[in-house]
Formats: structure tokens, C-alpha cells, sequence
């Protein structure tokens, strides 16, 4: 199926469907890592916004259920050149096209995902839509530039109850343990998880 990328400037992008099909619109950014799209997809930080990849192929390793950084897909859309076909890793249980369907993330492959990362680069951070009804897409321009990003997203991705974490056994002992508040605006369980190996008892609140 084919699928669109159109910017607020008016440059449209043709591709094909990738994951759930329908219509994203968000704030267009690009992501550098070579690896980790998993980590990407489920980053709170990037909640609201539709990720260009820069490396090519992506998807290749599948995902897992370890590498998660949240309970869901954060990303509102997700662009890739190429998506990996086949992926393999020990550790694959599912791969990357299934999960974007699940979490209705709208995802677009197959364009040039360095033209737009130039563009980006150029303009800034841009609004933009991933359709897959790719008829009349230049109605889409004048939307975009009236489009206001949403102003919640940190009440959507923080927690919404208070949570206790303790620190990881061995890294110190009990009485030398730190005991930390964390105030979650999107936090990441990376950083919670390096917390604890550093030897911190966590409370983790709204």
C-alpha cells in the first residue's frame, strides 16, 4: 500500500505503508543512532513526534521484550528507508512492523530519509502528516501550518501513581544507599535502571 509523507513546507514524499495504516500528524525530527530503534519507538521524550531514521536499514534485529524504555509505543509516526524483511537475533521476538501495527503506530518506508533529514536540518523541526489516503495531499498544507502541537504530553507519558524502586542489590549495601526522588516528565527505564546500579532507593512520582 502506498503511503505519504507531506511537510508544512510542501515537499511530499511518496513511499509505501508500514505499520498501522490510517493518518499521523506531529512534529517531524530525525534520530542519528546507528542502533537501538526500539529504544527510540518507546522513549517518552519523542511522544507526539514521527521519527525520521537516518541509518537505513532498520528493523534488522527484530524486537525484544528487554530494551523497551516504556510500557508502549511513544512515537505518533515512524520513517525508514529500508525495513529490514528478515531480522534475526537471539533475542527477536517479534519484528518491527507487527509492533508498529499493535501500537497503531502510523509508519511510512522506501523514500529518501536523508533528502529529508537535510530539509529538517535546514528548517528546523517541522510539522508534517504520514497518510496512507494518498489522494489530494495538498490539502494537507494548509492544515499543517495551522496544526498546534499538543501541550500535555507530559501529563500523558508521566506515571500516573507513585512507585518504588529499590536499590539494586551488591552495588552498595543498605546503609550507604541514597534514597531519590524522581519527578517523571517521560523518564526513560534506562535511567531509572543505571539509578539503581549506582546504588540509589528510588520513589518515582507524577
Amino acid at each position: 500500500m502506498k503511503a505519504a509523507l507531506v511537510l508544512e513546507t510542501g515537499k511530499v514524499f511518496i513511499g509505501e505503508s508500514y505499520g498501522a495504516t490510517g493518518e499521523a500528524v506531529g512534529e517531524v525530527v530525525f534520530n542519528t543512532g546507528m542502533t537501538g530503534y526500539q529504544e527510540v519507538l518507546t522513549d517518552p521524550s519523542y511522544a507526539g513526534q514521527m521519527v525520521c531514521m537516518t541509518y537505513p536499514l532498520i528493523g534488522n534485529y527484530g524486537i525484544n521484550s528487554q530494551d523497551d524504555q516504556s510500557k508502549k509505543a511513544q512515537v505518533q509516526g515512524f520513517i525508514v528507508k529500508e525495513a529490514g524483511r528478515h531480522p534475526s537475533h537471539w533475542q527477536m521476538e517479534k519484528n518491527l512492523s507487527r509492533t508498529l501495527a499493535q501500537f497503531g503506530v502510523v509508519g511510512i518506508k522506501g523514500i529518501d530519509t536523508r533528502a529529508l533529514t537535510r530539509i529538517i536540518r535546514e528548517h528546523g523541526v517541522l510539522r508534517g502528516v504520514i497518510t496512507t489516503q494518498i489522494e489530494h495531499l495538498e490539502e494537507w498544507i494548509p492544515r499543517l501550518t495551522k496544526w498546534i502541537s499538543p501541550t500535555d504530553v507530559v501529563a500523558k507519558v508521566s506515571t500516573p501513581e507513585i512507585y518504588t524502586l529499590p536499590a539494586i542489590s551488591g552495588a552498595r549495601t543498605e546503609s550507604e544507599s541514597y534514597h531519590v526522588v524522581v519527578m517523571d516528565f517521560g523518564i526513560k527505564k534506562n535511567i531509572l535502571q543505571a539509578m539503581q546500579e549506582s546504588g540509589f532507593k528510588l520513589t518515582v512520582v507524577p
